[in-house]
Formats: C-alpha cells, structure tokens, sequence
C-alpha cells in the first residue's frame, strides 16, 4: 500500500543554484520524475535552453547573467500557477539576483543549493566548458574568472560530490513534504 504525503506546496517554484557541473540539470530531471510519481505537474525550466532558445542577446557577462534571471523569474512568476511544481536549474552565481527571483516569486520560492565544491565540477566537466575557460575561450567563467557566491539561506542544500543522485533528490522530496512511503 502506497501512503502518500504532501505538505501542499502547489505552485512552488525550486530554484536551484551550483556551479556548471554540479548537477543541477540531472538532479532537477531525478527530481520531476519523483514528483510526477506524485501526481504532481512539474515543469523544467533550464537556464542553459532559455539562454539558447529564448535569451540569445545576453552574453555571460555579470549584467547579463541578472539580466537572464531575471527573465526566467518573470517566466516563472507567469506559469506558477499552471503546475505544482516548476524546477529551475541554473546557475544563478549571485546573491542579489537570487534575492531579486526570491522577491519576485514570493512565498512559493524555494533555493535549492547544489553543492559539489570546484575541483568536482572541474573534474566532470561533461560539456568542455572549464577546459575553455582555463585556456580564455570563454571569458567570465563563472567558478574560474567570475566568483560564485554561495547562498547565504537556502531553504535546501545536497552535496552531490558526496551523495548519488537519489539520495539527493531524496533530501529534497524529504524537504519539500513530497514523500511516498511504501508499506
């Protein structure tokens, strides 16, 4: 017998933050698959397809960086209401444009801090992006050239040099009252 429990977080909008290989993208996928066992509407915004689809115009420059999310905070706040919950991997590498999405979105936002430390995102570097940014073919790296500010109080914070993936997409459901316990 299945129990289901839920703290009814209906259109709550999980903004996840981390480095470029942390994890964002595969722990928000683990994440919605868990939620839609749930009979929850889940929604994926991915910053990496709003910029490459949507936001072509802005650079990765720090001013573009707010400026994009920015936007995806103002897409968020649009749809909300349409899904339980909508998952935002990005890397949102600053605090006041956090705070900003934060104050845009309201009560229904929740960070979510994806936490793998440098040198692990630097070792999985699946995609080539640090190896270009240490040889300058990308300028403003965040994590190399441009710091990234860790949250000051996220709601939710998984280590995933340290946990696999269902054992941070656990922590999660665990945090946001979406568990199901089999009996």
């Amino acid at each position: 017998m299945e129990v289901r429990y839920s703290s009814n977080n209906m259109g709550k909008v999980i903004w996840f933050c981390g480095l470029s290989g942390s994890g964002k993208t595969t722990i928000a996928s683990g994440l919605k698959r868990e939620l839609k066992k749930n009979h929850r509407t889940v929604k994926i915004i991915d910053g990496d397809d709003v910029r490459d689809k949507l936001h072509k115009h802005l650079s990765f420059t720090p001013d573009d960086i707010r400026e994009n999310n920015r936007l995806i905070s103002i897409m968020c706040q649009d749809m909300k209401d349409n899904y339980d919950y909508i998952l935002v991997p990005v890397i949102a590498p600053f605090q006041d444009a956090r705070n900003s999405a934060r104050k845009k979105i309201g009560a229904d936002f929740i960070e979510l801090f994806i936490n793998a430390g440098l040198d692990e995102c630097i070792r999985r570097d699946e995609k080539g992006y640090y190896k270009k940014a240490f040889n300058k073919d990308i300028r403003g790296f965040i994590g190399i050239e441009t710091p990234f500010e860790p949250p000051i109080k996220a709601e939710i914070m998984v280590d995933t040099k340290a946990d696999k993936v269902s054992e941070s997409v656990h922590k999660i459901l665990v945090a946001i009252g979406e568990m199901i316990i089999h009996e």
